[in-house]
């Protein structure tokens, strides 16, 4: 391995002490950093860009300020407020991991990637992008665009996903001791604005000089990647039930996605449009003008929109009012759904 892509920390701090971004969740130049807003961060940030996860970091930090205040917070209240940000499951993790950092850990969290591990939710990467960041601990922090600037830098010629460890193994070699924290976010931040997926910007990268890729002329050949598969669709249909100026909503299962979240009642998702199966009361149905698409990580769905009104009470959920519908923390499949519905 070249020892010259092994010197690239200094560089690389020298060009991010003048260009770092500037984030809600990061400390300022010389103070220290919070290990809330760091952890919060990067859970947020997992499949989610930084302009979607700005505001609603702000919004979140001004509910819940730090660890015994998101603790205590209610379990409904935070899976509304995750609303749009991703997985559910984030969410939950989140909240169980509060609970146990205030019931076993003094309201502290702990500093080292062993024990933060031993936490709901700390996977490795998010186990060592907080020790790092937080705590100065000396850790390998891979992300999406740390990947992305390693791959390139060692033009490691293996298609991900299998390329991940030899990934990881180049940059373990790059790691300093020395301002972990400070490294793992100047790569984060060269990958997302010099090293971007597409046309990366060499000639302003203070790298450039270290980077294998780049000498051979073919940066954007690297992350080498597998043929995406093409994903399965679906169909399914979405049941609007109103009644006195209230909607029914239901409790999806905790299990699977969207798990224990408010939503508008469906059937079965299926390989073909399912019709009224699954509907939640007998009712006139009547077709919606229009249809919700979405796209989910394993898989797409069409859904069909019908209506109905009742003067029935119904035991499988809740009524909303509709006119207060934006407070339910609908999940984006269904605030999509009920916009339309609304619409037609």
């Amino acid at each position: 391995m070249d020892a010259k892509r092994r010197d690239v920390a200094a560089p690389l701090l020298d060009w991010y002490d003048r260009n770092r971004r500037d984030l809600p969740w990061r400390a300022r130049p010389g103070d220290t950093p919070d290990p809330y807003r760091v952890w919060l961060s990067e859970v947020m940030l997992q499949q989610t860009t930084v302009a979607t996860v700005r505001p609603r970091f702000v919004a979140w930090v001004a509910r819940w300020p730090g660890f015994a205040d998101l603790a205590a917070a209610d379990e409904a209240a935070v899976m509304a407020a995750w609303a749009g940000l991703g997985y559910y499951a984030r969410a939950r993790n989140l909240l169980a991991a509060a609970r146990v950092i205030a019931a076993e850990h003094g309201g502290a969290l702990p500093d080292t990637e062993a024990a933060l591990r031993a936490l709901p939710g700390f996977g490795d990467y998010t186990a060592a992008a907080v020790a790092a960041i937080a705590f100065g601990r000396r850790a390998v922090v891979v992300d999406a665009n740390v990947e992305r600037v390693v791959a390139r830098l060692f033009a490691i010629a293996a298609p991900l996903p299998g390329a991940r460890r030899a990934i990881r193994a180049a940059a373990e070699t790059i790691t300093p001791d020395a301002r972990a924290g400070d490294f793992a976010q100047a790569m984060m931040d060269l990958g997302s604005g010099i090293c971007t997926s597409r046309k990366p910007r060499c000639l302003l990268c203070p790298i450039a000089e270290r980077c294998a890729a780049r000498a051979a002329g073919t940066p954007d050949a690297f992350p080498v990647k597998k043929p995406r598969a093409v994903r399965p669709h679906r169909y399914g249909t979405i049941f609007w039930l109103e009644r006195d100026g209230h909607v029914l909503l239901v409790r999806r299962p905790d299990q699977g996605l969207l798990g224990g979240m408010r939503a508008l009642p469906t059937g079965p998702w299926s390989d073909t449009p399912p019709g009224l199966a699954g509907a939640p009361v007998a009712a006139d149905w009547r077709a919606v003008a229009a249809q919700v698409s979405h796209g989910f990580t394993h898989f797409t769905i069409d859904l069909a929109l019908v209506r109905a009104d009742t003067h029935h009470a119904s035991n499988q959920g809740e009524w909303w009012p509709i006119d207060r519908l934006e407070s339910a923390g609908l999940p984006t499949l269904f605030a999509k759904a009920a916009e339309a519905v609304r619409r037609a």
